[in-house]
């Protein structure tokens, strides 16, 4: 008499085979250990950081791990992991996990945050939400302070908005007459096309009466906006660098930096409890209806595209700001 085997539960998850190829793979369900849960995802947004390995780079090792790279995931717990307390199965959670490109992801408890019922049906990419929150935080902005956005994608949309909401006037400065576009209607009371470099400066100069502003975050992520940003900061000012540089060394006017006394903050986090509280902190914002970031999500992808997706996010085609790739 033959004895049925059970078949291993699997799942399907993307996995970068080389540079800019992706393949999925069936693999098998990953099981969560102690202080850790089991998402079922609905989705995970596109992340601009993705896009050097995706080009190849010497130091990427391919294929990589099934789910790896996507990290700004939602969804349902379906299983705990012992010791878990605060979550049970069923709840609709934000996860700060690392392998989200695939149907389900194991985060360690401390990384998840469980989403209202108000978010109930609205995709909830809680990385990148959380760390325009913690910038915003960083950036110390106050009522009544002129405050520069240099790249108005995703995070700078974003931050626009808090940023008037704050009671600044925010000198948004962007490449795309469409990201301008978004930044008027996140609150910018001036935008300035981002074409030449000593015009860009004289624009701001004029608007600020020659003293130029109390804070200047850069969302770019690349030298020029690096130089741009610094040159756009009043003697005293703060200039808080958002972008992901991931590319190599930056060199940087010290001279200007001496001489306008200028503090700088990298506003990048790495402590996960930082980044779950800026998580939380966006998900008040968002079921509040203080923060409404859904006409950011411009375009959505099934997991079998994910190469269109990231290839969207370089590009960066008319209309484009934020990708996601769903599940459900």
């Amino acid at each position: 008499m033959s004895v049925a085997v059970a078949e291993e539960p699997v799942m399907r998850a993307a996995v970068l085979a080389g540079p800019g190829k992706i393949q999925l793979d069936e693999v098998a369900l990953p099981q969560p250990g102690p202080g850790e849960v089991r998402v079922r995802l609905e989705g995970c947004g596109v992340c601009a950081s993705n896009l050097t390995p995706w080009e190849g780079p010497e130091w990427m090792t391919f294929p990589t791990e099934p789910g790896a790279l996507g990290h700004e995931g939602w969804g349902v717990v379906d299983a705990v992991g012992e010791g878990v307390e605060g979550l049970s199965v069923g709840d609709r959670v934000a996860a700060l996990s690392h392998k989200s490109y695939a149907e389900w992801d194991i985060a360690d408890v401390g990384a998840v945050v469980k989403l209202p019922p108000q978010l109930d049906g609205k995709p909830f990419p809680g990385e990148p939400l959380g760390c325009a929150m913690n910038i915003f935080r960083r950036a110390d902005i106050q009522a009544g302070q002129t405050v520069a956005i240099v790249g108005i994608g995703f995070l700078g949309a974003i931050l626009t908005r808090l940023a008037t909401d704050a009671g600044a006037r925010v000198i948004a400065v962007s490449r795309r007459e469409f990201s301008l576009d978004v930044a008027r209607q996140f609150g910018a009371a001036e935008v300035v096309p981002m074409l030449d470099h000593w015009q860009i400066i004289e624009r701001v100069r004029e608007l600020t009466g020659g003293v130029f502003c109390d804070r200047v975050i850069e969302a770019v992520g690349k030298q020029w906006p690096l130089d741009l940003a610094a040159e756009l900061t009043r003697e005293r000012g703060k200039l808080v660098i958002a972008g992901y540089h991931q590319d190599g060394p930056r060199q940087v006017n010290m001279q200007l930096w001496n001489w306008r006394g200028l503090d700088v903050i990298n506003a990048h986090e790495r402590d996960p409890e930082v980044y779950a509280q800026g998580i939380r902190d966006a998900v008040d914002a968002v079921a509040s209806g203080r923060l409404d970031p859904a006409p950011l999500y411009t375009h959505s992808y099934p997991l079998e595209r994910l190469d269109e997706a990231l290839n969207a996010t370089r590009d960066r085609p008319d209309g484009f700001l934020k990708a996601l790739v769903t599940f459900r």
